[in-house]
């Protein structure tokens, strides 16, 4: 059994389920898991037993101070100073344009010298990180300072935004391997990479369970929908507003959107101006049992993002039995089969989106559960979560040995 490392840019929040669940399996299997955070998640979420044990148990590189990081740079100068020198040297060529982007990589390179010490006296085997953006440079820098091999979990879309900006061919061609959640963002990865890199690339798909009652349950409304994800711009909240607006005519219906974030002004003041109030309904953040029961409440879940990896709430939907209207983007038609397990709609779309809601509405409740058995078919054929896990640690047991100056 080995001991692995999990670095995040801020872990132990309600919507980082797939790591947490990642985390769970891996100790599952034996492993000892240490976890690591950049920083920490704002204390709103923190909403469940789960989530709070985790925080607890979490290192969090920045609250530990300037000076101890500082004092951590100077010490792996003083232990090693080429690895610390080849590192500077790499931090420097991953800057980007103006003063800013040319500092901040060395504010990573001291968040790496903190986490190399913890590495190397935790005798962790293997360090793997769970974002492609800020905290995998920390991850690349600690592993050259540390000679802990590292690998990453790239979800998308932000690596696929700006990847020279974030090295992200650097970060690969560095790591022992890296993972993609579809195949799609595996295609992204590859256009950005060398070829000779194309092989550190696997795909290993964010899961559900299927061993603790999560299963497909029976219809409890027709009458309600619910979208779950972070309130920002790049989720869609918006456009469903005005979706659900133009279907102010037909018969009553809900919508229940669960999460929080820094849109949900905008969309209390949005709900009220298109006189919506009465459709649709704001819950915060959820604890995932509640959101479980949030999904099996529903007839179908509405998720019309605009840029996405592969959200996980689309297998939780189909899990519980619920189909599901999305957006045709990055990983999402891998996963939802129009006509079989659910709709798919052009991102941006009101007039799509709407008549995917109001085609839900008028959908007769056999069909739709017959829709969210297909959908449960395909997330246990393709999303079991011990399942992939099995392969992150096979490719975490065939890349874990030490690396040399």
């Amino acid at each position: 059994m080995k001991t692995i490392a999990y670095l995040h840019n801020v872990y132990a929040r309600a919507g980082d389920t797939f790591i947490r669940a990642e985390v769970r399996q891996l100790r599952g299997f034996g492993h000892t898991v240490l976890t690591f955070s950049v920083r920490e998640p704002d204390p709103s979420e923190l909403i469940s037993v789960e989530i709070c044990d985790e925080h607890a148990r979490t290192d969090y590189i920045l609250s530990h101070g300037f000076l101890c990081l500082l004092i951590s740079a100077i010490r792996e100068l003083l232990r090693a100073p080429r690895r610390t020198c080849a590192a500077i040297r790499v931090a420097a060529r991953c800057g980007w344009p103006g003063i800013k982007g040319r500092l901040w990589p060395f504010a990573y390179f001291f968040e790496a010298c903190y986490l190399s010490r913890q590495l190397r006296e935790k005798r962790v085997d293997h360090l793997h990180d769970h974002n492609g953006e800020g905290c995998a440079f920390v991850a690349m820098l600690a592993s050259m300072l540390s000679g802990v091999p590292y690998s990453l979990t790239i979800h998308g879309p932000g690596e696929f935004d700006r990847p020279t900006l974030l090295s992200l061919a650097e970060k690969v061609r560095r790591s022992q391997f890296t993972v993609a959640i579809s195949d799609y963002g595996r295609s992204q990865i590859l256009r950005w990479i060398a070829p000779e890199d194309w092989t550190k690339v696997h795909v290993v798909r964010c899961g559900v369970r299927f061993d603790n009652g999560n299963e497909a349950v029976g219809m409890a409304s027709d009458r309600r929908l619910v979208c779950v994800g972070r309130l920002s711009m790049v989720k869609g909240h918006l456009t469903l507003l005005e979706a659900i607006a133009r279907l102010k005519a037909e018969a009553a219906f809900e919508v229940v959107i669960v999460g929080d974030g820094p849109l949900r002004r905008t969309i209390e003041e949005r709900t009220v101006a298109l006189g919506i109030q009465d459709r649709v309904t704001l819950t915060g953040w959820m604890s995932a049992e509640g959101v479980h029961q949030e999904i099996a409440r529903s007839c179908a879940m509405v998720l019309p993002s605009f840029a996405e990896g592969l959200p996980v709430v689309l297998m939780e939907a189909f899990a519980v039995g619920r189909p599901v209207i999305a957006t045709a983007i990055t990983g999402i038609p891998e996963l939802v089969e129009p006509g079989l397990s659910g709709w798919l709609v052009p991102a941006g779309s009101i007039d799509a989106l709407s008549a995917a809601i109001r085609e839900v509405l008028s959908t007769a409740p056999e069909r739709l559960a017959s829709m969210g058995r297909a959908g449960n078919a395909r997330v246990r054929e393709r999303h079991d979560q011990c399942t992939e896990a099995r392969k992150l640690e096979a490719l975490i047991d065939r890349h874990s040995t030490m690396l040399h100056d």
